[in-house]
């Protein structure tokens, strides 16, 4: 399976607590609810499609309890992110959540150690798509160990200040290779990201020229 995250990013790189005051108020947090003014029908269509291509669905603790007490309670069979948020295999990584008393419907294995290794038997078990949402500590890892193949992010124009950035002390450099842009009319920004070598370039003059000149990074 791909694996692939989906995120909502404020201009500063945040992207704690987009859906509301209260969703997520750690370390103090006190400006969640950013993404609700600039969510118009051009966000509402991407993230729809998202969830169309949900095959299994792979959590950290706090967005699977904040998701697990939230999205049972939307019964609205027209909702399709809804429907495909509670039917969809799900997978959280916790080393205190038990698998048989979980209170999601669908919630098919607890990762409770060897986090990597299992994440990578989890992509090898079949096609289609194994998608991340939120799970920022889970994220962090995902991009350290390389495990992402994908990455769909929404870039609000807002700036948040102080919060969880999507791109937290990253181990070690990256690039990406942009698939695919959207522009909506609230400026919010869609991009389908896809992990490439990391490149540096050096600007030079030759023969009276400025020209970038690629480093060979082995």
């Amino acid at each position: 399976m791909r694996l692939v995250a989906h995120e909502f990013m404020s201009l500063d790189g945040v992207m704690q607590g987009p859906g509301g005051a209260e969703e997520d108020a750690t370390g103090g947090f006190r400006n969640g609810g950013w993404v609700a003014p600039a969510f118009d029908d051009t966000v509402g269509e991407v993230v729809t499609g998202w969830f169309a291509r949900t095959d299994a669905l792979l959590f950290g603790r706090t967005t699977y309890d904040m998701m697990a007490a939230y999205w049972p309670q939307v019964t609205d069979p027209e909702d399709p992110v809804a429907q495909r948020l509670n039917t969809a295999p799900k997978h959280v990584v916790s080393t205190t959540l038990d698998a048989a008393s979980a209170p999601w419907q669908g919630t098919e294995s607890v990762i409770a150690d060897d986090v990597v290794e299992r994440i990578r038997a989890l992509k090898a078990e079949g096609d289609g798509e194994l998608q991340v949402h939120g799970s920022w500590q889970l994220l962090q890892t995902l991009i350290d160990e390389q495990l992402l193949d994908e990455l769909r992010l929404i870039v609000f124009p807002t700036v948040v200040g102080r919060g969880k950035r999507l791109f937290d002390d990253v181990a070690r450099p990256s690039g990406f290779e942009v698939s695919d842009v959207r522009v909506a009319e609230s400026g919010a920004v869609s991009m389908v990201l896809r992990p490439v070598p990391f490149r540096t370039a050096t600007y030079e003059v030759v023969d009276g020229k400025e020209v970038a000149v690629e480093e060979d990074r082995g």
